[in-house]
Formats: C-alpha cells, sequence, structure tokens
C-alpha cells in the first residue's frame, strides 16, 4: 500500500478537486477501453480469431513470415487495452481517507 499527502498553500479544500481529477481522469480510461475493445473485436471478426489466441500464435512466432500491419496494430492494440486497464484499476482502488 502506499500512501500519500497533499499539501495545498491555499485555503480550500483539495480533496474535491484531486477526486474530480481522478474521476475524470477513469472516465477518459474506461471510453479508451471501450474503443479499444472494439478496435480488437474488429480484428476478431475479420480474422476469425480471438486475440488472445492470436498473441498466443504471435508468441510462438507462427506469423514471422506473414506479419502485417494488421497484425501489428492487433498487438498494439491488445498492449494499449492492457495498460488502460492497469491505470483504471489502479485509479479504482485509490480510497480517500480524512
Amino acid at each position: 500500500m502506499t500512501d500519500i499527502r497533499l499539501i495545498s498553500k491555499r485555503n480550500r479544500q483539495i480533496k474535491p478537486l484531486v477526486e474530480a481529477a481522478l474521476a475524470n481522469e477513469l472516465r477518459l480510461l474506461e471510453t479508451g477501453i471501450r474503443q479499444t475493445e472494439e478496435r480488437l473485436q474488429e480484428f476478431e471478426k475479420k480474422y476469425q480469431m480471438l486475440t488472445q489466441d492470436f498473441i498466443s500464435r504471435y508468441e510462438n512466432d507462427e506469423f514471422e513470415e506473414t506479419m502485417t500491419m494488421d497484425f501489428v496494430e492487433w498487438i498494439g492494440e491488445s498492449r494499449l487495452l492492457k495498460c488502460l486497464r492497469e491505470k483504471a484499476g489502479a485509479i479504482r482502488d485509490i480510497q480517500f481517507t480524512n
């Protein structure tokens, strides 16, 4: 667990500002997650393969000779989704104390 303490030089409550900023960031991340999931579904439909199966085959070098720009984008979208989910999870796990 990591604790953080914020001190403001102004005579204003900063907790609501931080909560609002985190809520906004979470909304942006969730939008990014939805868009990325939609893009992955497009690849899955186009190539008739689940993303996890594609990544597994890629990691086993099954596409070495046939690597296309679509495949590069698919890999990138998959990695992006993982990153977005991790960031969203980190924000969801934040608890405020008084």
